[in-house]
């Protein structure tokens, strides 16, 4: 790594010093020999010395059992530990602008008024902010919660050591805890014993608004509030909740059997306790600050006129929230109840501080004011009283069986067999009848009452604790009416929102077919609500027909979506179910969001956060503030200086490279009678299944064969064998097309002036460092018999033409020429990684010759190890 990046390399070379020490201090003198001489072998391998890879895989080879586990343990941590660096790197005072962006929002009002963007018309976009971040569980985070939680004080650790006028005394204490930090991490089991439950996922998901959020939101509104009052003059208003939290842990029942009723009814209640919790933290505070007796005739009516009015008034909240926390708590564990549940809405709270706070301003204290206490409330505003709202996710044709159910019941014939228009005339008709459609003596089947309970856990429970009611792949109108007819024979008092989720090739592509069958009916349009959610998926379509066709499926369905709104005059929000990885979708989010389609976030932004995404983005307090400025300053710049629209003949290009790359895809991967037991020899697939990764299983269709598979493992295995498929297969068929009948000059004038384009090749360039054929070939050497080899070679063919033309269309004729640091990011890890995909194999070969649960437990902390090198699994 260049000078540039010293202080990051300095702070990779202390933790892994340390490292070296308490494996030395834990194994012995002999052990770190070991791992420093597979170190420095991987190293001079990496930089193309032949004859010390040799001597590496020879080494790694030629491990006993016990040397084995070892290594693999030696190498996870360190790449665990360079992660961390990396992490703390983008807010570290050290850290170079060609690094990350120290300030991505006050460059973003810059460029705007650069671009002759007014003053009132960014006030206009401020104003409108609506950013939803939706946390999910989907297995991709591999670290244990408890090595997170030691990750982030070593985090702090490298914070302190930073500070200039550190005593000699200070700085061994520092360095004393960094010790100890790692040892505890080295003494820690890698791998969980278990899979976590869906509850288990949710309390994940409430530790990180605890631990970061909590913190991070109140001083990253405020940031945002000075800077526009420095850059326009006008600042948030006392309101304002710029960024909202929505978390699909414990409501997302997608093929997730353990995602019940029951669960989310426990999820909701868990949330609202954790936020109870905070908030009595909170009120305990500013009882202890708020003692001034200077106060308005209102708040001294509120509390009688006592002494000290403020913390009178507070003291009356904090009964009220603790008899509640009690009240939830026996309810949670089941014991006898106590406690009154008295705090039900947010209201109960904000009323009592925006009082206190209006009366502090009123009497000249308003730097009083300004403290803890605007946190507070900016927490309230944008937390509520469950910490975050729950959407609720389903299957279509969950809801499908259900109206089968019935209808056959009642003797109306079978809802399935039914062609669409007669679906669309039952589920007007019951929608505007007013008697019960449910019968009510009828003994539904299990899984039919399974449905029917989640819509009674919805209708018994208040509209601010759910965001979004979504439809896995659905197809058709019906499939909407169905969920809101559903929900209508629950008792549902409050019109929640419904979204359809087009996530395969055929549905995008008729997304706006389907949107525009609803429009048009007058029974839906009724019952719709202000705004229509539309979701995008990203993953399944990507693994549906490859990366460059469902990008543009994506663009396109968009587009006409945002079009199809706007001529029925509906409020479009449109939710991107992204992943963290290419091959789902993933690319840095400021560049991902400026390649959209104009108008498509001018009614706010809703995207996932999938698993590590979400420590990586809102694990430590000033990452997330980085985090929430960038999402920001790319939703104004999207919406002030939307991209251009694409020419006819970009247009015509895009269509030639999705059709040519997706025929190609779908012909290796559908067609090949050689792909499936290639695919699952030369990857870890069929061993994935011992890594729990988390509650939902890794097939939809336990019975089913590849195609069953969910993009996550589908992403997994192949970027554990560092082939990247996924990501890039059908690319080099479909540019090479684009080229051929257009001209390379057409792709490059694209690639300058388009972000869409851009961002696809840029993404490309990303799956490219991170790939390796000499690896992927050693795969196939060990674990894939002679008669499928070919296949790989074919693929690792592929995959040097794909990175040779996308180099050529590069700017900089080289990989991610304009991102050196995510370029030196992936060069750095890399000595690390090797040795531990060549371990892999090594573990595969023994496992599938009938291996221990030792040897298991080394193969999968290679994976978690592996995952932290790619810095991505699903």
């Amino acid at each position: 790594m260049s000078d540039q990046y010293a202080a990051l390399r300095s702070n990779v070379s202390l933790l892994g010093q340390v490292l070296g020490q308490t494996i030395e201090q834990a194994l012995g003198e002999q052990a770190l020999d070991k791992v420093e001489q597979i170190r420095q072998l991987a190293k001079s391998s990496r930089s193309g010395d032949e004859q010390a890879r040799e001597q590496l895989l020879a080494e790694l080879q030629n491990l006993s059992d016990d040397e084995l586990l070892l290594v693999v343990r030696a190498f996870n941590q360190f790449l665990n530990l360079a992660n961390v660096a990396e992490q703390y790197h983008t807010v570290s005072r050290n850290a170079d602008d060609g690094f990350c962006q120290l300030d991505p929002l006050k460059q973003t009002l810059q460029r705007l008024k650069h671009n002759n963007i007014s003053d009132e018309q960014i006030k206009g976009a401020v104003a409108k902010l609506d950013i939803n971040m939706v946390l999910t569980a989907h297995p991709t985070e591999v670290t244990r919660r408890t090595l997170i939680n030691k990750h982030v004080q070593l985090t702090d650790c490298l914070n302190q050591l930073e500070l200039s006028d550190l005593l000699p005394t200070e700085r061994n204490a520092i360095m004393s805890r960094i010790r100890q930090l790692i040892a505890q991490a080295w003494h820690t089991e890698e791998i969980r014993q278990s899979r976590p439950t869906p509850l288990d996922e949710a309390k994940w998901g409430f530790a990180v608004i605890e631990n970061s959020l909590w913190q991070a939101v109140p001083e990253y509104v405020r940031e945002l509030d000075s800077l526009l009052l420095d850059e326009l003059g006008v600042g948030l208003s006392d309101t304002a909740k710029p960024v909202r939290f929505t978390s699909w842990m414990g409501g997302d029942r997608d093929g997730n059997p353990f995602v019940t009723a029951t669960v989310t009814q426990s999820v909701i209640e868990h949330g609202r306790w954790m936020a109870l919790d905070l908030y009595i933290r909170d009120i305990n505070q500013l009882i202890s600050e708020l003692s001034m007796h200077q106060a308005s005739e209102a708040l001294l009516a509120a509390s009688d006129d006592a002494h000290e009015p403020y913390r009178k008034l507070l003291k009356t909240l904090r009964t009220d929230l603790q008899l509640t926390h009690k009240f939830l708590e026996s309810k949670i564990t089941g014991q006898p109840v106590r406690g009154e549940d008295r705090i039900t809405e947010i209201a109960q709270i904000t009323d009592v501080l925006q009082l206190c706070y209006e009366s502090l301003c009123a009497n000249r204290m308003k730097t009083i004011a300004d403290g803890l206490l605007k946190d507070t409330l900016i927490r309230c505003h944008c937390f509520g009283l469950q910490l975050s709202q729950l959407d609720i996710r389903q299957d279509s044709d969950k809801h499908a069986q259900v109206l089968s159910d019935i209808t056959q019941y009642l003797g109306l014939g079978d809802y399935l067999s039914w062609d669409e228009q007669r679906k669309l005339e039952f589920l007007e008709t019951e929608l505007a009848n007013k008697r019960p459609l449910l019968p009510p003596h009828w003994q539904a089947s299990e899984q039919t009452q399974e449905v029917l309970d989640t819509f009674k856990v919805i209708a018994n429970n208040r509209a601010d604790k759910f965001g979004i009611y979504i439809i896995s792949m659905a197809r058709q109108a019906s499939d909407v009416l169905a969920v809101k007819l559903l929900l209508k024979e629950a008792g549902c008092e409050f019109n929640m929102p419904v979204a359809p989720l087009f996530e395969t090739l055929d549905d995008l592509n008729r997304a706006s077919q389907v949107m525009t069958t609803l429009y048009e009916n007058p029974v839906y349009r009724d019952i719709m609500g202000t705004h229509q959610y539309v979701m995008i998926g990203y993953s399944d379509s990507a693994k549906d027909a490859g990366m460059m066709a469902a990008g543009w499926a994506q663009y396109s369905a968009m587009e006409s979506l945002v079009q199809l709104s706007e001529q029925y005059g509906t409020e479009l929000v449109l939710f991107h179910g992204r992943g963290g990885t290419v091959g789902r979708g993933g690319a840095p989010a400021a560049q991902a969001l400026r390649s959209q389609p104009p108008g498509s976030l001018k009614n706010g932004l809703r995207v996932t956060e999938q698993g590590e995404m979400i420590r990586f983005k809102f694990g430590l307090p000033a990452v997330a503030k980085q985090s929430l400025h960038l999402y920001v300053g790319a939703v104004l710049e999207g919406n002030l200086l939307p991209p251009p629209e694409p020419e006819p003949q970009w247009r015509e290009a895009m269509e030639l490279i999705s059709d040519v790359s997706c025929n190609h895809y779908r012909g290796v991967v559908r067609e090949n009678p050689d792909f499936v037991p290639y695919f699952r020899s030369a990857t870890p697939e069929q061993e994935l299944g011992k890594l729990p990764l988390g509650s939902r299983p890794a097939k939809r269709n336990p019975h089913g064969g590849v195609e069953s598979l969910r993009a996550i493992p589908w992403i997994f295995a192949w970027s554990q064998n560092r082939l990247m498929l996924p990501a890039w297969l059908g690319a080099y068929q479909g540019l090479g097309a684009a080229i051929e009948q257009f001209g390379e000059n057409l792709l490059q004038h694209m690639s300058q002036q388009w972000p869409f384009f851009r961002t696809r090749l840029e993404m490309l360039e990303m799956v490219f460092c991170k790939a390796d054929s000499w690896l992927s070939e050693y795969y196939d050497q060990h674990l894939v018999e002679e008669a499928l080899q070919p296949l790989g070679k074919e693929l690792r063919e592929q995959l040097s033409n794909a990175t040779a033309l996308v180099k050529e269309l590069s700017p900089e004729h080289t990989l991610l020429g304009h991102q050196p640091w995510i370029r030196q990011s992936i060069g750095l890890r890399n000595p690390y990684t090797d040795p531990l995909n060549v371990l892999q194999v090594e573990l595969l070969k023994r496992a599938r010759a009938g291996g221990s649960a030792a040897l298991d437990n080394a193969l999968m902390i290679t994976m978690t190890g592996i995952a932290a090198g790619m810095r991505n699994t699903g």
